[in-house]
Parts: C-alpha cells; structure tokens; sequence
C-alpha cells in the first residue's frame, strides 16, 4: 500500500492516508475491533476512535488512519498497513 502521511495536532498526531480509493464498511470495522477487545471511544458512519496499541487511533472510512501520539512516519505507515489490509 502507499501512503502520504501528514503531521497533525503540533506534531504529536500522524495520519497516513492511503493512496488506494477505500469504502470501508464501518459496522463491519467496528464489530472487528471489538471482536479482539480494543475499547472503542466514539463510532459512526465515517469513523471510530478506539485504543490500539497505547494510542488513540482514529479509522476513517475513505481508508485514513491517525494515531495520537506518535511522530515517527515509518511506523506510522506500518501501523496504518497493519490495519488497513483487513478491509481490502
């Protein structure tokens, strides 16, 4: 997968935002997540913030994934690849 990342929140968020055009079905993404017992915070058509791996994380349906804190971009775009794969 490919990505740009872009540096949010004063530097303390990263998102990588795949360069593939993704539909992600977010009830679907949803039960999956809580499937392996990750707390999600908020839920809804377009996104779900849910706690992964020690950090906020937010899905967005378009296939964006953010993670707050982080600032380094090559784990930012192994952790999105991580998660994303599942919905292609």
């Amino acid at each position: 997968m490919k990505f740009s990342v872009a540096r949010l929140c004063g530097g303390q968020a990263l998102m990588a935002v795949s360069a593939d055009i993704m539909d992600i079905d977010m009830a679907e993404a949803a039960k999956g997540i809580e499937a392996k017992g990750l707390p999600i915070s908020t839920k809804d058509d377009q996104m779900i913030v849910y706690q992964w791996n020690g950090m906020e994380t937010t899905l967005y349906r378009p296939g964006k994934v953010m993670f707050f804190p982080l600032s380094d971009k090559t784990l930012c775009i192994k952790y999105a690849t991580e998660i994303l794969e599942q919905y292609l």
